[in-house]
């Protein structure tokens, strides 16, 4: 398998104090892998600084790529925020917000060679999709929204909103798709139907995908492989293995009220 991403002794601080703290990750091609741990234990921030968004020591390789290569890489990486901030009176509808996502073939010219000089295989959603208007449509019907092409996006439901951000992610062929907190504050038939679009993203159109949550139903259920992180990382494996290890959930469980505690002791 190939690693379409590769952390290695990444650590980030704040103020002196460890947000993260020499996180070594691989992700392969493929992988559907969900990121899971309490409150302020550093996915955010794990995802900023693999984005460049963040300040960090260590390193972070795409496809085996650093430096200024990364840059150009990381164009190809769709990527949805814990909040997505928009003003909801804005005149734009959804076929709008989906077509901003959309890419010229200059921007990605050195990132695509690059791939095909590491020998790897970009996995592109449309890539026999040319025309503009037909990929906006194909990626709407990816995840399930196609007959809302037309709506203002100030009309949505929050689940309908983050599956048009995951359709603009998509327009642009990414390589790798991360998602913070996806599914926060969506009920719950809203939240089952990103689930399956997720899936169906990863299983018809091979695209590698990290995503954090608190929902270990839905990671036990949809995660091919997982990663557990309370600042430090504590489990990166098979999603099965994790939840049928009862010391490894319990190991989760204290993270999580050894956490609560330090915040309550500094209320």
């Amino acid at each position: 398998m190939t690693n379409v991403l590769e952390v290695e002794n990444l650590s980030v601080s704040f103020d002196g104090h460890l947000a993260v703290d020499n996180v070594n990750l691989k992700v392969e091609e493929g992988d559907l892998l969900g990121l899971i741990g309490p409150n302020g234990s550093g996915k955010t921030t794990l995802f900023r600084a693999i984005l460049g968004l963040q300040a960090h020591s260590g390193k972070v390789k795409l496809f085996g790529y650093e430096g200024s290569d990364l840059r150009t890489l990381i164009p190809l990486i769709g990527y949805v925020p814990q909040r997505v901030s928009f003003e909801p009176n804005f005149p734009a509808t959804v076929y709008d917000i989906v077509s901003m996502g959309i890419i010229s073939e200059k921007k990605i010219v050195k990132g695509a060679k690059l791939i095909q000089q590491c020998g790897c295989c970009w996995n592109m959603v449309y890539k026999n999709i040319k025309n503009k208007d037909d990929k906006i449509t194909q990626a709407l019907k990816t995840v399930g929204l196609e007959s809302l092409r037309n709506r203002r996006i100030g009309n949505l439901s929050g689940g309908e909103l983050r599956r048009v951000f995951i359709a603009r992610c998509l327009v642009k062929d990414p390589l790798l798709l991360i998602l913070d907190e996806p599914a926060t504050s969506v009920d719950v038939e809203s939240s089952y139907k990103f689930y399956e679009a997720i899936k169906r993203v990863n299983e018809e159109y091979k695209v590698t995908i990290m995503w954090s949550s608190h929902d270990l139903e839905a990671v036990s259920k949809y995660a091919t492989k997982l990663a557990c992180i309370n600042k430090k990382l504590f489990y990166h494996g098979d999603t099965k293995k994790f939840f049928s290890d009862k010391d490894l959930l319990k190991t989760y469980s204290e993270s999580q009220m050894q956490l609560h505690m330090r915040e309550h002791n500094t209320d």
